[in-house]
């Protein structure tokens, strides 16, 4: 059984080298697939859904997704995956410092597993990175799509 993968999708390169960390210290060692804005993320997603019937690259079973990206913003790319049939029920957890009342909202609205603001201490992150990869990876089951 090939690992599980994870798309993180960051634009602050502190933010992501935090993340990596806080996963590596809680030895959470499945792949990692970067995505520095919006559109990249949905370049990555795009080259998982194609209409091979075994595809190059397996599509990341979780994707931690920041909000506030260039290029395309979080919310575009939560759209993006909801709308197409193969990524509808991949889990997407919104990773985020924001505190805006209407970015909590509009996620849920748009399909968003979960909404995590960032904790600003790093100890609190490792837990919060323990607790989400121990769910998301761990005990969490999606159903498979097949076309």
């Amino acid at each position: 059984m090939e690992a599980k993968s994870i798309l993180l999708v960051e634009d602050n390169p502190d933010d992501i080298t935090l993340t990596l960390r806080a996963l590596e210290k809680n030895n959470i060692t499945n792949k990692i697939e970067i995505a520095r804005d919006g559109e990249e993320a949905i370049k990555l997603i795009s080259s998982h859904i194609n209409d091979q019937r075994i595809p190059v690259v397996p599509m990341p079973a979780l994707v931690l997704l920041d909000l506030k990206l260039p290029k395309v913003d979080g919310l575009e790319v939560l759209k993006f995956i909801r709308s197409n049939v193969k990524t509808k029920f991949l889990p997407v957890v919104i990773l985020t410092s924001s505190k805006e009342e209407q970015d909590l909202f509009n996620s849920y609205n748009l399909g968003a597993n979960s909404y995590i603001r960032k904790p600003v201490d790093f100890n609190n992150f490792i837990d919060a990175i323990k607790n989400l990869g121990l769910y998301w990876l761990l005990l969490n089951e999606t159903p498979s799509i097949k076309e």
